[in-house]
């Protein structure tokens, strides 16, 4: 069983726009152990409405470093009343250029990586309890 602990929104103004961007930090527990941290962001009034999210798994606890975790570049979308998601390469993610959650794998890597599940596992969470996102898309 996971549980994520939510942090306050960040919210700031889109350099493209001027609309509303908020990005979320979020950190993911699995029987009361540090399991995964996850990055979304999301701007209001963008012609495509998706979020972006960057999830890192791995070693969290004591004397782990990001050499130790694998980071998943995430994209997720409203498509007719479904939650689609998407891994995506790295050069697709606002985050390309973070190493904290981990090495970020390219979509071939990442869909043949033994996480895989628990990233799909954390987005079924996403969609379903962080509540910026749901109000995003609703």
């Amino acid at each position: 069983m996971i549980e994520i602990e939510f942090e306050e929104p960040k919210l700031e103004s889109c350099e493209c726009c001027g609309n509303t961007t908020t990005r979320l930090t979020r950190f993911v527990y699995q029987d009361g152990d540090a399991f995964a941290v996850y990055y979304v962001v999301f701007t209001d009034g963008h012609e495509d409405k998706v979020a972006y999210s960057l999830i890192g798994l791995g070693e969290w606890g004591e004397g782990g470093e990001p050499e130790m975790r694998t980071a998943f570049a995430v994209k997720i979308w409203d498509n007719n009343d479904n939650w689609a998601v998407t891994i995506i390469d790295k050069e697709e993610s606002p985050w390309s250029h973070v190493e904290f959650l981990g090495r970020i794998v390219n979509r071939e890597e990442a869909l043949k990586h033994p996480w895989i599940k628990d990233v799909y596992h954390i987005t079924d969470h996403i969609v379903a309890e962080d509540k910026p996102v749901i109000e995003f898309f609703a």
